[in-house]
């Protein structure tokens, strides 16, 4: 998108631009993102009403925190902030995208949890991540693929019964902490991009490292917790779900 960010390691060309010094606050105004962006909040205030209008909404304004504000740059620059990003886009924006749909069959509650977490495992893994930086067409398919198969997920979950649905939340919140937990437990930091980008912020690469793999490991597995416990109590409570929801 910018200037390319050039380590010993390789040089890297992601989406946000070079990963900014410490203290500089760079907001993405890529006037195609904010076309589509002003696109999607168009489609929301024309299609949906009601709750499911303000929810569209809102994950909108989630987006654009992630790919307009300066975390976009930040995510050039350290891991833990990649991952806050990611965060957002499968544990925020998705079940708002979800919650404003309609609430009918999404196909299979087994296979949409597996694909939520092959996708985000398969685009952690070194290579694949690498190569998202290094390309606006393999960064926009990794974002797209996280989302979308956030948003399945999360529909099918919704739409399923408060039992499925509560193992499925259970069996999303496991997978994602179990990365987490990889990522903090790592020996040495395996990212490449970010070989050199932390060290003006203060961290070492692996501190970094480990820093998103806290974040993935607490409060982004905490998000499936909560889903779940919400269910369960929908379940259980004095006004026990009569249908999915």
């Amino acid at each position: 998108m910018q200037d390319p960010t050039t380590t010993s390691g390789g040089t890297w060309r992601p989406y946000c631009g070079p990963a900014p010094d410490f203290g500089e606050w760079r907001w993405n105004l890529d006037p195609v993102l904010l076309l589509v962006l002003a696109a999607a909040t168009g489609v929301v205030l024309w299609r949906l009403e009601g709750r499911r209008r303000g929810y569209g909404l809102v994950a909108v304004a989630v987006l654009a925190v992630g790919f307009v504000s300066p975390l976009c740059a930040l995510s050039s620059a350290l891991f833990s902030a990649r991952t806050v990003h990611h965060v957002l886009l499968v544990g925020v924006a998705a079940p708002l995208l979800a919650a404003a749909l309609p609430i009918r069959r999404y196909g299979s509650l087994i296979l949409a949890t597996a694909m939520q977490a092959v996708v985000f495992w398969a685009w952690h893994a070194p290579d694949a991540y690498g190569a998202a930086l290094s390309s606006d067409a393999v960064y926009w398919v990794m974002q797209i693929s996280l989302l979308a198969s956030a948003v399945w997920f999360w529909c099918a979950a919704r739409s399923a019964s408060a039992p499925a649905a509560v193992i499925a939340l259970l069996a999303a919140m496991l997978a994602m902490g179990l990365l987490g937990a990889v990522l903090t437990f790592a020996g040495q930091a395996v990212y490449a991009p970010h070989a050199y980008s932390t060290l003006a912020w203060g961290l070492t690469p692996l501190e970094d490292q480990q820093a998103a793999g806290l974040i993935m490991w607490a409060p982004a597995a905490a998000l499936y917790l909560f889903a779940a416990l919400w269910r369960l109590g929908r379940m259980i409570g004095p006004d026990a779900e009569a249908h999915p929801a």
